[in-house]
């Protein structure tokens, strides 16, 4: 893979860069895992007044520009790894919020949530032992789905240089310490480019082997 204009090894910092990046995308989709199904939960489970005030926030926060929203926030407060993480993971938890809620109204009328509700457990063990274990299989896809989409954003801040600072290497930095040398030393970008692309792909591809291996009806469909 070469070098890069100051003689560093290009397959190390690949590599390095690799580590950030992927953990950047996995704790922000870690993050909004949590906040998704949490609302998700509740507004599913309760419906009413609380089910349109949660959707309607929800609504809110997909109304905004998120790509805006994030340069924003890096502007404001720096682009650590932290602040990445964070900022990502309270963008992108809307849509495992729709899942989840879905699986829950489904889920609460089946015959064993009914039989708990009438013997008098609590409704936070009825959701975390009865409800989100039998709906984890799209829980699940729309994780690892999240992981995908993740990276591309880490990768646009760092390569906008609002995310992640140099010296410390991820794949969007690298691809804008890259830019001023495509005509001498194009590897210097398309190393960190088809890595990007590669594992967007193959996170996509294993989301799409969970969906089929958890869920019932996709064996018949096909």
């Amino acid at each position: 893979m070469g070098t890069d204009d100051l003689g560093r090894d290009e397959l190390t910092r690949v590599l390095v860069g690799g580590q950030i990046s992927l953990a950047v995308g996995v704790l922000a989709m870690a993050l909004s895992l949590v906040v998704g199904t949490l609302i998700g939960a509740l507004s599913g489970y309760f419906g009413g007044i609380i089910d349109s005030v949660l959707m309607r926030f929800t609504e809110l926060v997909i109304a905004f520009p998120q790509l805006i929203v994030l340069i924003l926030f890096s502007a404001l407060f720096g682009g650590s790894v932290w602040n990445v993480v964070l900022v990502l993971g309270l963008l992108r938890w809307v849509g495992v919020a729709r899942i989840v809620r879905a699986s829950v109204l489904q889920l609460r009328e089946m015959d064993y949530v009914l039989a708990a509700q009438t013997i008098g457990v609590p409704t936070g063990r009825i959701v975390s032992h009865h409800i989100l274990p039998n709906g984890l299989g799209p829980i699940v896809v729309a994780a690892t789905l999240g992981v995908a989409s993740s990276i591309p954003g880490e990768s646009t801040l760092s390569f906008l240089g609002l995310g992640i600072q140099l010296p410390t290497a991820t794949w969007g930095n690298m691809l804008r310490a890259a830019q001023n040398d495509l005509s001498t030393a194009p590897w210097l970008a398309f190393f960190p480019g088809l890595c990007i692309f590669l594992t967007i792909l193959s996170v996509n591809y294993v989301g799409d082997g969970l969906r089929d291996a958890l869920d019932p009806h996709a064996v018949q469909r096909s």
